[in-house]
């Protein structure tokens, strides 16, 4: 049966279709253990593939253990973790949905406590590296800049982690260059005063992140889709801005990345982000016309008839739902019925499908 919306359209990607355009955000859970997805993980997220979204992407899984935002946060920096990520996997599929993850390293931002546990610094336990030596705020460490060799050894660590994303069980990798963590601390000027051939320039600033991106593609099969998450401006003068979003994405397209993920903000504590429904959407939109490249749209999309107007309108051709998943693990389920769309749903929910 054809579908009468674009938000229920299949997305081909490389050589992956996609049911529809409706993805589940990567939101940390903060219920790892040793960066080990467990019963939670498995519950969320197939709870999400159930309800009908198209992709279903993992939170950001820190690609080395001092790479993660809280001690809790999910790893797959080694083989245990991977492992543990096949039964989820696994699931996702049988359910009909994409499973992807989104690789990660915080940065600056790293080593904090869990948000219900004041979501503050560790310090003094924690390896914090960044492009340059500059705290993210007050109380927060002073990040040790990164070496050569620390370069050297990121780009296998997030080589490493899309190789064991693969035999995990993972169909698309997303690459986390958003959120002031450490790939955006690279990009931003704010973040990154180095005055080697990783700073001061565009190009020099791109360097890093796309040495990254560029590992990744190498290992991750031809035949399925690597994104990549930004932050299309900083919301601070003389930050990251849309125009330079341009350029990266037009390069990362060159580099074989199949969607840019488009949120914003996150490098610093005071940025003015005017959050309001689809505030980020035009982003999406000006990187989809420029460049020429699938793009997501996030922020703020509660309703089937705000995500459908968004892919009707050209802005986007998906849309990446956070929030509203968190209180409703069945929205595509909602919006086809609130568009009067007609999809499949679980045989053992039919009986309250009427």
């Amino acid at each position: 049966m054809s579908s009468v919306t674009k938000l229920f359209q299949p997305l081909r990607l490389r050589g992956l279709e996609i049911k529809n355009r409706i993805f589940v955000s990567p939101m940390c859970q903060y219920s790892a253990r040793d960066g080990i997805a467990g019963a939670w993980h498995l519950v969320h997220l197939g709870a999400r593939a159930v309800g009908g979204a198209g992709v279903v992407m993992v939170e950001a899984t820190s690609v080395a253990s001092h790479g993660r935002i809280s001690p809790s946060d999910t790893g797959i920096w080694n083989d245990e973790q991977a492992e543990a990520f096949k039964q989820i996997t696994s699931f996702l599929k049988a359910s009909g949905a994409v499973a992807g993850i989104q690789l990660a390293h915080a940065g600056r931002k790293a080593g904090t406590a869990e948000p219900w546990n004041g979501g503050k610094p560790i310090n003094g336990k924690w390896d914090v590296v960044a492009p340059s030596a500059i705290a993210f705020d007050q109380g927060y460490p002073v990040p040790r800049s990164m070496s050569e060799s620390d370069l050297d050894d990121m780009v296998r660590s997030f080589q490493s982690a899309a190789q064991r994303a693969l035999a995990a069980g993972f169909q698309i990798i997303e690459i986390h260059m958003a959120h002031g963590y450490l790939l955006h601390e690279f990009l931003s000027p704010l973040t990154n005063q180095r005055k080697d051939v990783y700073g001061g320039s565009l190009d020099n600033r791109m360097r890093f992140p796309l040495r990254v991106a560029r590992s990744v593609r190498e290992v991750w099969p031809s035949e399925l889709p690597v994104f990549v998450r930004i932050s299309g401006v900083d919301w601070v003068e003389g930050g990251w801005d849309l125009e330079q979003s341009i350029e990266l994405s037009k390069q990362l397209k060159i580099l074989g990345v199949d969607l840019i993920d488009v949120s914003s903000g996150g490098l610093v504590p005071n940025a003015k982000i005017p959050v309001t429904p689809g505030f980020q959407v035009p982003l999406a939109q000006a990187i989809r016309e420029k460049v020429d490249i699938p793009t997501a749209a996030v922020g703020l999309i509660t309703s089937g008839q705000q995500a459908e107007d968004i892919l009707r309108c050209g802005q986007a051709d998906a849309v990446m739902i956070g929030r509203e998943f968190l209180r409703d693990p069945y929205f595509p389920l909602k919006a086809a019925q609130e568009l009067g769309e007609t999809i499949a749903w679980p045989n053992q929910y039919m009986r309250a499908r009427s």
